[in-house]
């Protein structure tokens, strides 16, 4: 584990502690707890961000009444969210039915714990965290299945069905989008491709790589979405045929643990767009010293949640802006469009290393 904090706290323990096993529990507790802090901490901040996201698209202002605009009634929501009844309908299969939404929030922790905010702000630094990262991603697509399968409902089955064609196809375009960054890139963990940016701008994969590499990450933003569930490729809960999709019969936390997962899932894709395309937690140096001095002193952490968020503000720009499209017509933009564009990217990123572009 790298976290700097638990590193910082265990090696206190281990000079002071003659029991090795209790720095170590140190360190595991307080990585959970960062974890925890990053997904749940941000998720309060990511609704009311997408209401008014939504609210100002729309020309109107959104929540206003509790709290300076409307700043608590987040915490309204989870209120009653956490106070409501959860039951099942009849008919369910009550253990999987209970265990769906337990699956979906436990995924996107696992991605957040290999993601690295900083040059010492990761808990888990895997040399294969790109191939980790796309078979993780699996489990979401596995309680998706299995809450519309075990709630008993026709609606919640054919969004279950719907969400398996969808995530499936896109999982594809995304894993190949990913692959294409670790062959440019000459490695699968997240820190040696924020290494293989170093320098100004001018360095990143967006720009690195002409037009490519701009390319590559509008793919991956769509494929991004289209996995997330985000409209306009919410097709899995699009209300106007399907009441609510997959979790039409969740209430109370239960459902609260599908809705928390889509804005943790939110924060990871982002977190890895900013890795994959734009610096990861590097400074934007434009190599101009007196102002690159400046930027560098700013700590790590924040360049790299400042591109998360804005990775975060594009997705909900995107949600708000665009039409949701047919169910036949997203399948074949993918298997159409995105996966042959992507094997394209893919042959020139082999191109772009073979000529020995890439320093």
């Amino acid at each position: 584990m790298t976290f700097g904090i638990s590193n910082f706290v265990g090696d206190f323990v281990r000079e002071y502690s003659p029991l090795p096993e209790l720095a170590l529990a140190v360190n595991v507790i307080l990585a959970i707890i960062a974890v925890l802090a990053v997904g749940i901490g941000s998720a309060p901040i990511l609704i009311y961000m997408e209401r008014k996201v939504c609210a100002h698209v729309q020309c109107r202002l959104g929540p206003m009444r509790l709290g300076w605009h409307g700043v608590i009634q987040t915490v309204a929501d989870v209120t009653k969210l956490l106070f409501k009844e959860v039951y099942s309908p009849k008919g369910v299969d009550v253990i999987i039915y209970y265990l769906a939404p337990m699956i979906s929030l436990t995924a996107p922790f696992f991605v957040l714990a290999l993601i690295p905010f900083g040059a010492n702000w990761q808990v888990i630094n895997l040399d294969f965290a790109v191939p980790a990262i796309i078979a993780i991603n699996g489990l979401g697509l596995f309680a998706v299945l299995l809450g519309g399968w075990s709630s008993n409902n026709k609606y919640s089955l054919l969004s279950a069905l719907r969400s398996g064609a969808q995530m499936i196809s896109y999982e594809i375009s995304l894993a190949l989008i990913m692959l294409f960054v670790v062959l440019i890139s000459g490695s699968a963990s997240l820190n040696e491709i924020v290494a293989s940016q170093s320098g100004t701008i001018l360095d990143w994969w967006i720009i690195k790589m002409p037009v490519l590499g701009l390319v590559g990450f509008a793919v991956f933003m769509c494929a991004s979405t289209a996995e997330l569930n985000r409209a306009p490729f919410d097709i899995a809960e699009a209300e106007q045929e399907l009441t609510a999709g997959y979790h039409t019969e969740y209430t109370g936390t239960a459902f609260a643990m599908f809705y928390l997962t889509e804005y943790i899932n939110i924060i990871g894709a982002s977190a890895l767009g900013a890795i994959f395309f734009l610096g990861g937690w590097s400074a934007p140096l434009i190599g101009i010293e007196a102002i690159d001095n400046v930027l560098t002193k700013i700590p790590d952490l924040v360049w790299m949640f400042a591109k998360i968020y804005f990775l975060i503000w594009m997705f909900m720009m995107f949600r708000w802006t665009w039409l949701r499209p047919r169910v036949d017509q997203l399948m074949a933009f993918e298997w159409k469009f995105l996966l042959p564009l992507n094997l394209i990217l893919l042959g020139g990123g082999a191109l772009f290393s073979a000529l020995g572009w890439v320093l």
